[in-house]
Formats: C-alpha cells, sequence, structure tokens
C-alpha cells in the first residue's frame, strides 16, 4: 500500500504559503535596506575640513533589522500554531509592517526635523553647523515596499478562516495524528463502512497506533445481536 497525500492536510499548507512568502520577502527587503544609505548630510564646523556623512537603514531606523528578524520568527510561528493563535501572528505582522513604513514616510513627506536629526545620528560636534542634506530614495523605497508586503502577509493571517488555519500534517504532532486515525477508523467499523472512506494516510497512521482498520472483530464486551431478541445466543 502506498500512503498518497492526505488532499484535506495539503489544503492549510497551501493556505498559508502566500503569506510566509510574503514575511520571507518583506524580511529580504528590510535587511537589504537596512544597508542602504537613506540620507545624507554635510556639514562643517569652520576649523576642519567639510564633512559628508552617509546615514545607512541602520543607523535612521535602528530597528528595521530585528524587526526583520521578527518577521522570521513569525514565519516559524506560523507554522507552529493553528486557529487564532495564527490569526493573531498575523495582527502582529501588520503592526510591524505599519511601524516599518512610519520612518521612510516621513523621510520622504519631510516630516519633522530632518537636519535635525541627520545631525544627532551623525554624531557630529556640538560646533558643525548643517550645510546639505538629501535623500537617497532607494533604501526607504524597499522600506515601504517590505512594509507592504508585511501588511498583506498579515491581513491574509488575520482574516484565514478556521478550517483553512490548521496545521498541515507535515507539522502536526505524529501522537495527535494516530488518535485521530484510531478514531476515524473506529467510528467507520461502527458505522459498518467500508474502509475506503479512508484515505490511505490515515490508515497508515492508524496501522502505526495498533489498530488494524481490516479489523471487524466485535471489541471485548460487546454483545452479539444475532439471537432473536438481541440477546447473546
Amino acid at each position: 500500500m502506498t500512503a498518497e497525500p492526505d488532499p484535506a492536510a495539503a489544503s492549510p499548507r497551501n493556505g498559508v504559503r502566500g503569506p510566509i512568502a510574503l514575511m520571507v520577502a518583506a524580511a529580504a527587503l528590510m535587511w537589504a535596506s537596512s544597508r542602504l544609505t537613506w540620507y545624507t548630510v554635510s556639514s562643517s564646523d569652520g576649523l576642519t575640513e567639510p564633512r559628508t556623512d552617509h546615514l545607512t537603514g541602520s543607523v535612521w531606523f535602528g530597528a528595521l533589522t530585528p524587526l526583520a528578524l521578527v518577521l522570521l520568527a513569525a514565519v516559524a510561528a506560523v507554522l507552529a500554531t493553528r486557529g487564532w493563535p495564527r490569526r493573531l501572528i498575523g495582527v502582529l505582522v501588520a503592526l510591524i509592517a505599519a511601524v516599518t513604513a512610519v520612518p521612510a514616510f516621513a523621510l520622504f513627506t519631510g516630516s519633522g526635523d530632518l537636519p535635525g536629526r541627520a545631525m544627532a545620528l551623525a554624531e557630529l560636534p556640538a560646533r558643525a553647523g548643517y550645510t546639505d542634506g538629501f535623500t537617497s530614495p532607494l533604501g526607504p523605497a524597499l522600506s515601504l515596499v517590505a512594509a507592504l508586503a508585511a501588511f498583506a502577509a498579515g491581513v491574509l493571517l488575520a482574516r484565514m478562516p478556521r478550517e483553512s488555519a490548521q496545521l498541515s500534517g507535515k507539522y502536526d504532532n505524529p501522537v495527535t495524528r494516530r488518535e485521530a486515525a484510531t478514531e476515524q477508523v473506529e467510528n467507520q467499523r461502527t458505522a459498518d463502512k467500508p474502509d475506503g472512506g479512508l484515505s490511505e494516510r490515515v490508515l497508515w497512521d492508524a496501522l502505526d497506533a495498533g489498530a488494524d482498520p481490516t479489523d471487524d472483530s466485535p471489541k471485548p464486551g460487546a454483545q452479539a445481536t444475532d439471537s432473536p431478541g438481541g440477546k447473546a445466543g
């Protein structure tokens, strides 16, 4: 008997592939963004040569790399949970996306004191004066794309139907899976239905648990009902 994949178990696995792919992509984009220059500031203190500092994403937004690592951890959490905990992870992922988008959005819109922030992050001496500064768009743009991908993943997880939020058979606890298979075999036997109604995956799990799906003998203590009046002959 060749074991075939259980369609019911394969469906939940397919349901989380999209959000997982989006979270992995978002984490990769966030890491790449953290390595790129977000803002370039030029300064002069009147005593030394003018100075130019290139502030990367990890400097401008220090939480960028840690948030990327949190997204990767969320991938593992999605695979290890089911039901409402998985949907809660979706909400948290959406919040991470919102936090990721704020610094880049502020940079593009010029919100806040950008020169003052740049001078502080560049750790310039107090006597230094701001002379020029400009935004390098690629780094913040990648951060915004990452935020959109993470937000989409969070929404998909948060809105995942209950029946689609179950673990795939690949990640089920083997003991739980065998117990469920044994119960299904017993239900089939009680209903006097052929074993063909069970998937081969279930049959294999039942055999692993010590239950023989082909055994039609009554359970110990069961009463025979062949004689008149329903009494044992």
